[in-house]
C-alpha cells in the first residue's frame, strides 16, 4: 500500500506561512481591554508576557494604534516599564513623529527635557478644569501624550472626558448658539496676576508678538506699563479631520471667570475689573455668555468624566479633539510629564 507523501511548499509559500506566523505572534503580544467596566474611555493596552518592549511593539504597529485612538479617543500604556523621559520622547517619535514646541501658551509649564514638560505647575491644592489643549488658539497638537513618572500620595488624577458626548449631551439650543456665534476669548498679560506676554509667546520683543498676533487672528492692544491685552474669536465646535465628527472644542467654560475656585474668583474680582481680568470668555460677538448656560456645561463636563488613578510607568496618550483631560488637586510629590504632537490649523477645518 502507498503512503501518501505529504504536498512539497514551494519558496514562496513557506515565506508566506513565515508571515503569518510573525503576524499573528504580533497580535498576542498585547492585549486591549477596557480599563473602565462602565466606559469606552481610555483602552487599556498592556503587555501579555514578559520582555515586550513598547517602542518596538509600536513601531511595527501604528495603523493598530491610530484606529483605537481615533475609536476610542484616548488609550492607556501600562506595565511596560519605560525607564527614563529619553524613551517617553522615543516612543511619541514612533507612534505620531516629531514633538511640538508649547507655544501660545494658557498654563505654567517648565521643559524638562527637550520638548518634554511638566504638565503643569499649578499649585497641588487647586483642581484643573477639563479642556483640550490649546482650543483657544489658531493652531493645535492633535495628539497629546502623559507619562507618570511618580503617582501622588493622593489625588493627582488627569480626568478625562469624551469631546464627541459633551457635545451629544449639551442642550440643542446653547450648542446652536455657539455654533452661530462662537467664543470671544479675552486675555490680558503683565497685571502681576497669571502668565506674563514674555512666557506666553516664548519672546521678550513686542514687535515678534505683534507678528505672531497677526498670523493667527489674535487682535491686541498695547496698555501702559509694557501690558498687553488679546481679544480672539474662535469656534467653538470643531471637525475632527481625520473621522469627521463633530466635537466640543473650545475653552469657553475653562477660561470663564466663573469656573476659577472660588477663593481665586474673590481675589481677581476684587482687584480687577472684568475688561482687565486675566482671561473670560464670552460669545463671539462680545456677549456675555448667561449663568446657566456656563453652569449647564460644567455640568456635562462633571457627568462625562472618567478617573483612574495613575500608576508609575503610565503613558496616556489622547486625541486632543477627541478628548478633554485636566488634573484632580493632590498630596504629595507627583510628577507626571507631558508632549505633543501633529500640529494642525483652525484654518484647515
Amino acid at each position: 500500500m502507498a503512503v501518501p507523501q505529504s504536498p512539497k511548499l514551494t519558496l514562496n509559500q513557506l515565506q508566506s506561512v513565515k508571515r503569518k506566523a510573525v503576524n499573528l505572534s504580533q497580535a498576542e503580544l498585547i492585549k486591549a481591554t477596557a480599563l473602565v467596566s462602565d466606559s469606552f474611555l481610555p483602552l487599556l493596552i498592556q503587555p501579555a508576557g514578559e520582555g515586550i518592549n513598547l517602542i518596538s511593539w509600536t513601531a511595527s504597529n501604528r495603523e493598530l494604534i491610530e484606529s483605537y485612538l481615533l475609536k476610542h479617543g484616548g488609550i492607556l500604556f501600562r506595565n511596560f516599564h519605560f525607564l527614563d523621559l529619553v524613551e517617553f520622547e522615543k516612543f511619541i517619535q514612533t507612534v505620531s513623529g516629531e514633538l511640538l514646541e508649547y507655544v501660545d501658551r494658557s498654563s505654567p509649564r517648565s521643559a524638562i527635557q527637550g520638548k518634554i514638560y511638566t504638565s503643569t505647575d499649578y499649585p497641588a491644592d487647586q483642581s484643573i478644569f477639563l479642556h483640550s489643549e490649546n482650543s483657544y488658539a489658531a493652531s493645535w497638537p492633535l495628539k497629546i501624550f502623559f507619562h507618570c513618572v511618580t503617582p501622588a500620595q493622593q489625588g493627582g488624577e488627569t480626568p478625562i472626558a469624551d469631546t464627541r458626548r459633551l457635545l451629544q449631551q449639551i442642550n440643542p439650543k446653547i450648542r446652536d448658539r455657539f455654533i452661530e456665534r462662537g467664543v470671544m476669548y479675552v486675555r490680558n498679560f503683565g497685571d502681576g496676576f497669571g502668565l506674563p506676554w514674555q512666557t506666553v509667546f516664548q519672546t521678550t520683543s513686542p514687535g515678534e508678538v505683534e507678528e505672531f498676533c497677526r498670523s493667527n487672528h489674535i487682535e491686541f492692544e498695547w496698555k501702559p506699563g509694557n501690558r498687553l491685552r488679546t481679544r480672539t474669536h474662535r469656534q467653538a465646535i470643531a471637525t475632527h479631520p481625520k473621522t469627521g465628527e463633530t466635537v466640543w472644542f473650545n475653552h469657553a467654560a475653562f477660561f470663564h471667570v466663573t469656573t476659577l475656585e472660588a477663593k481665586i474668583r474673590t481675589a481677581l474680582l476684587a482687584e480687577f475689573s472684568e475688561e482687565d481680568l486675566p482671561h473670560n470668555t464670552y460669545y463671539g460677538n462680545g456677549s456675555p455668555i448667561e449663568p446657566e448656560v456656563l453652569d449647564a456645561i460644567r455640568t456635562i463636563y462633571q457627568q462625562e468624566t472618567v478617573l483612574f488613578p495613575w500608576q508609575a510607568g503610565d503613558i496616556l496618550m489622547l486625541d486632543n479633539m477627541l478628548t478633554a483631560h485636566g488634573r484632580q488637586p493632590f498630596i504629595g510629590e507627583r510628577k507626571v510629564v507631558v508632549g505633543m504632537s501633529e500640529v494642525f490649523s483652525s484654518q484647515e477645518i
